[in-house]
């Protein structure tokens, strides 16, 4: 990263704080002052980050030790509303309730900048990250994807589902679990939003009706488990099924060293990409630490920190052109085959499902997912 330094040492941290360039800082990568600035914050507070979704453990780990900065993180299991929800509850608050920065699903992005929550800013990489996956203006830049799957415990279930339609059968009993509350999480959204897509044959139109159908017979079936699906209620057998992005269903494999066995299936139809964004609150109680934590995220460093928690990261075809990637990692993800049929829902697909599944989940569904 080092040589994405800009030097400008006539600047003093104050003055760089106020360059802009059409309403958003210029790019200034981890320059001294920057550097100097969020290490006199002190403090990046964070939400919704756990340790083993897409290696974000090993990726706080390396900011405090290259830093020196203390990482609070807020609320490991929360879901992309409600990280907009705690910007929301604390615009007032600069203590260590109020997040600085968010990683969201790709709809909440443009819906947090509607709303005036998040704040601009261009990292320095940022020609690298693909237009369809960027706010123009600097407010939201998508960070990784993956795509569903169904995390299975093996030891429990003797034939794993291979597709959506299996998820119905009668051998799947109290045994299907959504890795989120549909009317919040939109890892749990963007499930519903798949299922639709595979049993609507592909009609993105139709995705989000179906999907609400598709788990309503699955509850009235008794399939469906109405519990956020994690690494704990699958090894206890309550959850041994969970819809779940790849990347958290690998980390959980690698992470359960066999006790339960895990396998993690791309399903045949339905297969949807999920972006993931990242922004700065506008009312960050740490804007400078929080600046700099997007610059190592988006550096070669940290997309490889991604790669290494099963994610692709955002520049990751960039980065794979000019083999900066780690081969080991690389060959640990699943066969690119799995991938081929992989749908990237639009910005305008993702937030008219989102609007259908959140306010319908309840009346076609009615399951409480807790």
């Amino acid at each position: 990263m080092s040589s994405r330094l800009l030097a400008r040492p006539s600047l003093s941290a104050l003055a760089l704080a106020t360059l802009a360039v059409c309403g958003v800082e210029s790019a200034h990568a981890q320059s001294a002052q920057l550097v100097a600035a969020a290490k006199a914050e002190g403090q990046l507070t964070v939400i919704a980050l756990p340790h083993n979704w897409c290696g974000y453990g090993p990726i706080i780990d390396a900011f405090k030790a290259k830093y020196g900065i203390k990482v609070n993180e807020l609320n490991p299991d929360a879901g992309s509303g409600d990280e907009v929800e705690a910007i929301k509850a604390n615009k007032d608050n600069k203590g260590p309730q109020a997040p600085d920065t968010i990683d969201v699903g790709l709809s909440f992005g443009p819906s947090a900048k509607a709303a005036g929550l998040i704040q601009p800013y261009k990292v320095s990489t940022w020609a690298s990250i693909p237009d369809s996956a960027k706010d123009a203006d600097g407010f939201w830049y998508g960070d990784y994807y993956g795509v569903l799957s169904f995390q299975v415990n093996s030891d429990l279930i003797s034939k794993a589902p291979t597709d959506w339609v299996d998820l119905l059968k009668p051998e799947y009993k109290n045994s299907v679990a959504l890795a989120g509350d549909p009317r919040s999480a939109n890892q749990a959204i963007q499930g519903v939003y798949a299922a639709g897509l595979a049993t609507a044959g592909g009609d993105a139109s139709k995705a989000a009706e179906a999907g609400l159908k598709f788990f309503g017979d699955m509850n009235k079936a008794g399939n469906f488990v109405p519990v956020i699906g994690k690494a704990a209620s699958l090894t206890q057998g309550t959850t041994p099924i969970i819809v779940r992005w790849d990347y958290n269903a690998l980390a959980d494999r690698d992470t359960l060293k066999g006790n339960p066995k895990v396998d993690v299936i791309v399903p045949k139809t339905g297969v949807v990409a999920g972006v993931y964004v990242q922004a700065i609150s506008a009312y960050a109680p740490h804007p400078n630490a929080a600046k700099l934590w997007m610059e190592y995220l988006y550096s070669d460093e940290g997309q490889q920190g991604l790669l290494n928690g099963y994610c692709h990261p955002i520049r990751f075809n960039n980065m794979v052109a000019a083999k900066k990637f780690n081969k080991a990692s690389l060959d640990k993800l699943p066969p690119a085959a799995a991938y081929a049929k992989a749908t990237f829902p639009t910005l305008d697909q993702q937030g008219a499902a989102k609007d259908v599944i959140t306010k319908q989940w309840d009346q076609v569904v009615g399951a409480t997912v807790k």
